[in-house]
Formats: structure tokens, sequence, C-alpha cells
């Protein structure tokens, strides 16, 4: 996601297999009811033949979709993400869809999770300005963002050490908007972010391979916050992609917690968290967010 380069050496296969990745996700819509309310479902259209056909006429595809699949079709530009990681998220979307999708991160994958989310709202984060313009001028249906961050991956192991003598940064008073004290906190992002509870949250951004690069401390951080005070029902799903490497890794751990790893494949960990509020263990108003 974060790459703006373009991969030739990658094999066409790739997109090939990402264009029927989203190609399905057409089918499978039509299978559990994404279109209108009312609509009749191939599920419940499997008891009759007229009921089926009716099912099959009635759905339609998003537009976004059916230029993801062009897209990707045509494009030797492919995510950074392997078609295996992408999976665990899809998984995901296909029994949530629609709904609240959040996305640290902006790139050449930014039009296959918005055609995976059809009729939801999926939003993007991303710290480059100009990097939004140059992805929104050929992709204006995308809904991004440009967010500031107030850390560097300098200061990573800083942060991480010196968080909990910081009140609000505690799991018990930890608040994102207008949260200038807690350094983690991302406390100037859109209203829109802090307004929505969001069901999926993936981290695939800011930069984090050089020292001045803000990292994504901050990302992790305000996922677990925004996760834990979910008031509505079910767990949030948060994917950190690049576990690979330390500060990724160490941040996880840290505040996604491991008892909440529920699936890690290649470079991706999926997390359900719940809301500090459904917590019984004790611990969910301690100095601990694990």
């Amino acid at each position: 996601m974060k790459s703006r380069c373009s991969f030739p050496e990658q094999s066409f296969l790739i997109v090939v297999a990402l264009a029927g990745l989203i190609g399905g996700v057409l089918l499978v819509s039509s299978f559990i009811g994404y279109g209108p309310i009312g609509e009749t479902s191939l599920l419940c259209a499997l008891a009759g033949g007229a009921n089926r056909s009716r099912a099959v006429a009635n759905y339609s595809s998003t537009s976004t979709q059916l230029e993801a699949i062009v897209h990707y079709a045509t494009s030797r530009v492919v995510p950074q993400q392997s078609l295996g990681e992408i999976t665990v998220s899809f998984e995901v979307l296909k029994s949530r869809a629609p709904c609240n999708f959040l996305v640290f991160g902006l790139g050449h994958d930014s039009l296959m999770w918005t055609s995976l989310n059809p009729r939801g709202t999926t939003l993007f984060l991303e710290e480059d300005p100009k990097w939004v313009q140059t992805v929104l001028k050929d992709a204006q249906y995308l809904r991004a963002h440009t967010v500031p961050y107030r850390t560097h991956l300098s200061q990573a192991n800083h942060l991480l050490s010196s968080y909990r003598s910081e009140s609000q940064c505690s799991p018990s008073n930890a608040v994102l908007r207008g949260n200038t004290r807690c350094a983690l906190a991302l406390d100037n992002l859109p209203d829109e972010v802090y307004e929505r509870e969001w069901d999926l949250i993936m981290i695939d951004a800011p930069r984090g391979y050089f020292p001045e690069a803000p990292g994504r401390m901050g990302a992790i951080f305000s996922a677990a916050v925004m996760a834990r005070n979910r008031k509505g029902s079910g767990a949030t799903h948060v994917f950190l992609h690049d576990v690979d490497r330390k500060v990724e890794k160490m941040y996880a751990e840290e505040f996604l917690c491991r008892k909440n790893l529920v699936k890690a494949v290649g470079r991706l960990w999926h997390f359900e968290i719940p809301p500090a509020a459904n917590v019984s263990d004790g611990r969910s108003n301690g100095a601990s967010f694990c």
C-alpha cells in the first residue's frame, strides 16, 4: 500500500488473481444480500428456480467494483500485500460488509478495498498530500484525507517506555480528539474519523522504514483506543501489516495484544479487539492495554 512505484517483475498471474478476488465478491455479495433492502438474496432464492432467476436479475454490482475489475485485470501495478494476506481481510469483509472500514494508507490497493466493501464506508488516511492528489486524480470516487503525525520512528522506543507516565495515554482515560498530552494519540484527524465507529481498521501506513518517518506507533495506539471505546456490538477487526518489522511488532504486542490475535498470514496480523466495557478480566481499566 505504501509503495508508490510499479512492480513490473510481479507475475501477471497475481494481477489476474486480484481481479478474480474482486470479481468473486460480486458473486459472494449476491448470496448474502448486499443489495437494497427488500431485494431477494440468492441464499433465499435457492428454494425455487423462479425466485433464483429473479434474484440474479435484481442484483447489480457497484460501479466501483466494475472499475476495480477492469483496473486490476489490465494493470501490472499490484498491491504490496500478498494474495494470502489480502484474503484474510476479505474473509472478514464478506461477513461484515457493508460496514465502516478505516484504512491507514492510500495506494495501489485502495480501489480494491473500496470495492470489497460495497455500499459501505471506506475511508483512507494518508500522510502525503501530493500522493493523495495523485491517486484521487484518477480515482475521484475514493474517500481520502491527509492527516498529520506528531511522531518520528526514531522516537519509538522512548514513547513505548514512557507513555504510562502520562495519564491521558492510560487505557481508562485515553481518547483521541484533542488529546495533545498523549503523543501517541492521533489528536487532529477529520471529525468523521472520531464520529464513526469503525468495524474494520487496516494499518498499512504511514511510512516506517527510516528514522525521520512518522512510524506507525500513533496509528496502532489510536486503533486500539478506537476499538476499546467502541459502543456498538461486536469486536473491532484490526489488521496490521509489516509485522516483520521491530516497531510494528512491539507496538502490536503492547496495544493490540497477543490475546486478541486471531490470525497471522505472511506479514499480516489480524486482531479482534472487544470493547473495554465487555472485558471482564479485571484489567480493562488498569495501566496496561493487555
